[in-house]
């Protein structure tokens, strides 16, 4: 699975650590940085981060501002993109599950390194989209964005 991880200033520390975490794991990432607690703005990061996902170079993508917020709003405007902020390990199941989610966003500032890990894990150790009643409701998404976006 080809990742890609990305942050801004206040995801930083948060970021850096699940890198860590996670080689240890035995996963690679590519990060997209930024590379320090300076100061930077968020949608820098998360348009270069989709844009590779939605074009196919990586299979997921993390992202991770203070909140998580604005960065999932700046996520969510690139084409293809279903971006799922979570602060939790049941909807970072279900993220994937019901909605074919192909970035998770984390709030650095509001949710503790621990807790971030394991909501990571449980997004990338889940590999199936269940399709069926929820496939109806992605592709009507799908459909929006084709028409918006020509």
């Amino acid at each position: 699975m080809k990742i890609v991880i990305a942050s801004d200033h206040g995801g930083y520390e948060l970021k850096q650590f699940l890198i860590e975490t996670f080689k240890k794991e035995g996963y690679d990432f590519v990060d997209y940085g930024t590379n320090s607690e300076e100061s930077v703005d968020y949608p820098d990061y998360a348009i270069k981060t989709c844009e590779d996902v939605a074009a196919g170079k990586f299979d997921r993508g993390i992202l991770i501002c203070g909140t998580g917020i604005g960065i999932s709003i700046a996520a969510n405007k690139v084409k293809g993109i279903r971006a799922a902020h979570c602060t939790d390990c049941f909807s970072a199941k279900m993220c994937k599950q019901h909605n074919d989610a192909n970035v998770i966003v984390l709030g650095g500032r509001i949710t503790g390194p621990e807790l971030a890990a394991e909501i990571l894990r449980t997004y990338l150790n889940e590999k199936e989209f269940l399709g069926g009643r929820h496939e109806n409701r992605v592709n009507k998404v799908k459909a929006y964005e084709e028409k918006v976006y020509k």
